[in-house]
């Protein structure tokens, strides 16, 4: 009973676990079986490839097709295994050489005609791929998203006739070139905010130390202006950043050219109306949500109460964590989900509380119910919590004070966080347990100061090591070694929502 052995790879998050094709002939009846945990996408392959096969002109073996997925375990999904099967058939009836299938790695939905369609989450099977030193042949369209990973041989085919007469060596597919890469920088400039020296201040440390941001303000005063030019002053991606960033996208379909995105840090703004399942991945298939599509980069959340309650209580284990787990009763897949929190919201319903308009008419009341549909515990996880006043009309007006402009304030940044790595492996947000202890460890004077701050704001032990932490930002933008009273006193007054209005 002749055996053929092919390699590929599932889509299960960033993983892209390694799938083996095993195809065996027996006697009986002329079907075909799809065995491993497959879906419905799956087990149909057998349709697409018998078509695909008698259209291309190759001879279907009579009897029985056994074709198992292994892991059994494994779920399997969508049309990515077309390609593999329909090599397995053709090496197991000898129509070609398992040899030949050595080396290699296979992906690729068939067409009746035998044509090769583009899948979705390409991109992390590529990078699986590279690190097993296997060429990964692929759908044309999907070769040039494979070759963003350096050193991987990629060969993209039109059809599965080209497949195997560059298998057989009667013609050849040539490697795709190396992916060029844009290293784009956003073009949204923190020059054009005006008149907001604290918002920016809040902007800048938040991005010299990974924190956490929530603006409050009336309409109209720049909050999600502040928000979108955030990621123009953040640290340029890494190589091992950029390459996640753009396998969230090819995981979710999002990425239409990942070469010309490549390295932006993702920037995302959901509507408050947004289900539980966009925000933070789900359905039957797991796919990632909106935490994970802002992976190393922002996720904006303009009119924070207006989510729902449910939805954002979602928030708080993966702005803990980074990553994700989403579960269903047959598999679970995790999601990595290390992103910036930015956040704006009105001071009260009507959005003008303590405006000197004097337009508010807010009961306290209504302000407290307001604010009761934000929980504790994630204001907890919102290091800086910021006023944005109406900026004064001198401000607006003047047009020759010049603002810092997003490249002075990125340089800063950058070598802050330079610092913090070379200290200690990450950013201040980041840092627990002994690594906070050792490098957030203030001044006598400083510490009376955050005691007496924790006895009259009643803040959290959580709340307490983000005050900490953020004057370790402060204190490291003022390039100094240890945490002094101002530092602190500049951190405790970003925990705006610890004061009653």
């Amino acid at each position: 009973m002749p055996l053929a052995t092919v390699h590929t790879r599932a889509a299960s998050g960033l993983r892209a676990a390694p799938v083996t094709v095993e195809v065996q002939l027996t006697g009986g009846e002329f079907r075909t079986s799809i065995v491993g945990l497959t879906e419905t996408a799956v087990k149909e392959a057998s349709f697409r490839v018998r078509a695909a096969m008698r259209h291309t002109g190759f001879e279907l073996p009579s009897g029985h097709i056994i074709v198992h997925l292994a892991p059994a375990d494994l779920p399997k999904s969508g049309g990515r295994f077309d390609l593999p099967i329909a090599l397995g058939i053709l090496a197991a009836s000898g129509q070609l050489s398992r040899s030949a299938l050595e080396g290699y790695e296979f992906i690729g939905e068939l067409g009746l005609g035998g044509e090769l369609r583009p899948v979705r989450g390409v991109l992390p099977s590529a990078a699986a791929v590279q690190s097993c030193a296997r060429s990964l042949v692929l759908p044309n369209a999907n070769a040039g998203e494979a070759a963003l990973v350096p050193g991987l041989a990629v060969h993209g085919a039109s059809s599965l006739s080209a497949v195997v007469e560059h298998l057989t060596g009667r013609a050849h597919i040539p490697c795709a070139p190396p992916a060029e890469r844009a290293n784009v920088i956003a073009n949204e400039d923190l020059a054009d905010v005006r008149g907001q020296a604290q918002a920016r201040r809040a902007l800048e440390v938040t991005a010299a130390g990974h924190h956490n941001l929530l603006f409050i303000g009336p309409p109209g005063t720049g909050k999600s202006m502040l928000a979108h030019r955030l990621p123009g002053i953040l640290p340029a991606a890494t190589d091992a950043e950029a390459l996640e960033i753009a396998a969230m996208a090819s995981l979710a379909g999002t990425g239409a050219d990942l070469a010309r995105t490549w390295g932006v840090r993702p920037f995302r703004s959901p509507h408050h109306s947004a289900s539980n399942i966009a925000l933070v991945g789900g359905g039957s298939t797991p796919r990632p949500g909106e935490v994970s599509l802002a992976h190393h980069g922002v996720l904006f959340l303009d009119e924070l109460p207006e989510f729902q309650r449910r939805t954002l209580e979602a928030l708080r284990e993966p702005v803990e964590s980074g990553v994700i787990a989403v579960s269903r009763a047959a598999r679970q897949v995790e999601f990595p989900a290390r992103f910036l929190l930015v956040a704006a919201m009105n001071p009260c319903p009507c959005g003008y509380l303590a405006d000197p308009s004097g337009r508010c008419r807010c009961t306290s009341d209504q302000i407290e119910r307001y604010r009761a549909r934000l929980s504790g515990p994630l204001i907890d996880r919102i290091d800086l919590q910021v006023e944005v006043p109406r900026p004064p009309s001198h401000a607006l007006n003047n047009s020759q004070e010049k603002e810092e402009d997003s490249a002075t304030v990125r340089a800063r940044v950058e070598y802050v966080r330079a610092m913090q790595l070379e200290r200690q492996g990450c950013a201040n947000a980041l840092l627990s347990g002994k690594s906070l202890e050792r490098h957030c460890n203030p001044r006598e004077d400083a510490q009376q100061l955050l005691v007496q701050a924790i006895d009259r704001l009643g803040l959290s032990a959580r709340a307490y090591h983000r005050v900490l932490k953020v004057a370790r930002t402060i204190a490291d933008l003022a390039d100094e070694t240890v945490i002094a009273k101002a530092h602190v006193a500049e951190a405790i007054t970003y925990r705006r929502l610890d004061r009653r209005y």
